[in-house]
């Protein structure tokens, strides 16, 4: 079954949960109870949602006190090998698990979206010029196909802008990454060619690049080459400041990523009630078409109790309260509908 929607950093964090002691004023961090023990929780995968969930984590520590939460962000895919291997108690990704990943878990996943963002086209250029791209023309730079800045094709999207003579350096990601599944998944929507020769994984067999780990190291390896061009979630273009371009949508307009393009594309999405879905090249009017929401997955019946009702705690106030800090980290907030899904899944998990 499917419903609408409504309209609506790299560190590891710490935070805990309510233990009874009073709040500590804001800024203030709160001491867990005399002879008390502190329940610890790990987690891995994203680097996408990185910095909200740091945010979140150190927002929550100031408020409750008792349970320490360690988030190492390796990418998604990792984040599902360490989940499914139970080295961690909760995984991060930026693309639902497939039917084969759930069947190879050793016990049932569900997935809670937590966020929505945007992945956006990164470069390197000289006088840092705003540029906007095609589908299409971004398939054809990872292809291969356009080799030089100044190529007809980028040229004819961009009259009047002075475009080098220079070669395309491309930047991709190096591991198993939900950032990369949203590029893909969007490049292979948009040109069979593309869909056919790379496919759509978290992991790809790309025909030239350049890998660099995480966001992070896409981000890095595009700052320090002129020339380039990179994917990154639209917090790390921000925060590095680096040019990103703007992106033709399924309604054929050219949309930059921003929290307000991120949530038309969620508008009209039918989500399912498991809540695995796509929504890149997203139809409407102001949709940035390489929007996703990014998960949080946990065991349906997780083997230690305490973790599970203390993870349940923190999650409830994430997509509530937590969702406020969204904006300005340049993510969208879930649309209200959606979070009243989300609680209500949650009960799903055994606490007790």
């Amino acid at each position: 079954m499917s419903r609408m929607l409504c309209p609506a950093l790299v560190v590891t964090a710490l935070f805990v949960a309510a233990c009874g002691s009073p709040q500590p004023q804001s800024g203030q961090q709160a001491e867990a109870p005399a002879g008390s023990s502190a329940t610890l929780i790990n987690g891995a995968g994203a680097t996408f949602p990185n910095p909200i969930y740091s945010k979140w984590f150190s927002e929550y520590a100031v408020l409750h006190p008792g349970v320490r939460i360690n988030y190492q962000p390796i990418g998604s895919g990792g984040g599902i090998r360490q989940l499914t291997s139970r080295t961690v108690f909760f995984g991060a990704s930026d693309m639902p698990m497939t039917d084969e990943q759930l069947k190879a878990a050793p016990g049932a996943i569900l997935h809670f979206p937590t966020v929505l963002g945007a992945v956006v086209p990164v470069y390197n250029l000289e006088g840092s010029p705003d540029l906007k791209f095609t589908g299409q023309v971004l398939a054809n730079i990872y292809l291969g196909k356009i080799k030089k800045w100044n190529d007809s094709a980028i040229a004819k999207l961009n009259p009047g802008v002075k475009l080098p003579a220079t070669d395309i350096t491309v930047v991709h990601r190096s591991e198993s990454s939900g950032t990369t599944f949203i590029f893909v998944d969007y490049l292979a929507k948009v040109l069979p060619e593309f869909q056919k020769t790379v496919g759509v994984n978290s992991a790809v067999n790309w025909p030239v690049g350049i890998g660099g780990k995480g966001n992070e190291g896409v981000s890095g390896l595009v700052t320090q080459t002129p020339g380039s061009i990179g994917y990154v979630e639209l917090i790390y273009a921000l925060q590095n400041r680096i040019s990103f371009g703007a992106v033709q949508n399924a309604a054929g307009e050219f949309v930059k990523g921003s929290p307000a393009s991120v949530t038309k594309a969620a508008e009209g999405a039918m989500v399912p009630d498991d809540f695995r879905v796509s929504i890149t090249n997203a139809p409407g009017a102001g949709a940035y078409p390489l929007s996703s929401f990014t998960w949080i997955l946990l065991y349906q019946e997780p083997a230690d109790k305490t973790q599970a009702k203390a993870m349940n705690e923190f999650m409830k106030w994430a997509l509530t309260e937590g969702q406020k800090y969204a904006t300005d980290l340049g993510y969208a907030p879930l649309p209200q509908n959606l979070v009243m899904r989300e609680l209500m899944a949650l009960d799903k998990i055994k606490v007790s």
